[in-house]
């Protein structure tokens, strides 16, 4: 019987400790919107980093010390100063261009996100992260010449249901979460493009 008691114990403990989670997130994104997306965009930027190298190794059969701690790095950079700041006012912007109550303002609100949004944003993240490797303009012209078209290519499959259902079903203090959420997975295929 005391097995089960512990077993419960810990249960109510995680279910309380993912309760005062989320409460003490949604007092942080009232008190402090961008900065709290920031960090939320900076963590899952780099977590979806480190998975992605964590598959790449399994795939490979390598050796887990082949880690390279400075891809997280960059992409927690890049989610914290860019994505998380930046999706934060393209979604209010998106929100006071286009009411949702004008009409066909879901497919207006995603054609903007889709048509200028993801390709202005897709060449940023080829920019900065050519800054933050160090690598010079030559090298970015490669990246771009190379890896732009299909990984546009790619976002628009991937993400155009999940923008759908962002853009005009999520409340808008909650699309920059539920956009990195995605954006874990869509992290790890841009970081394959750089191996």
């Amino acid at each position: 019987m005391a097995p089960s008691v512990s077993k419960q114990r810990s249960e109510i403990g995680v279910g309380e400790f993912l309760r005062r989670a989320l409460a003490q997130y949604l007092r942080l994104l009232q008190l402090y919107p961008v900065l709290t997306k920031a960090a939320t965009s900076g963590f899952l930027s780099a977590l979806g980093n480190f998975l992605a190298q964590m598959i790449e190794n399994k795939r490979k059969k390598e050796n887990s010390r082949d880690f390279d701690v400075s891809g997280p790095i960059r992409y927690a950079i890049y989610g914290f100063f860019f994505t998380g700041p930046l999706s934060h006012f393209f979604y209010l912007f998106m929100e006071r261009w286009i009411p949702s109550d004008s009409p066909l303002a879901g497919v207006r609100r995603l054609l903007l996100d889709r048509l200028v949004f993801a390709p202005a944003f897709l060449f940023f993240f080829f920019f900065v992260m050519n800054l933050l490797e160090r690598k010079d303009m030559t090298a970015f012209s490669a990246k771009m010449r190379q890896g732009f078209w299909p990984a546009l290519q790619m976002n628009w499959k991937v993400w155009t249901p999940f923008q759908f259902i962002n853009i005009n079903y999520v409340p808008v203090q909650f699309r920059v979460l539920f956009a990195n959420l995605v954006a874990l997975f869509w992290y790890a295929y841009l970081a394959s493009l750089g191996k």
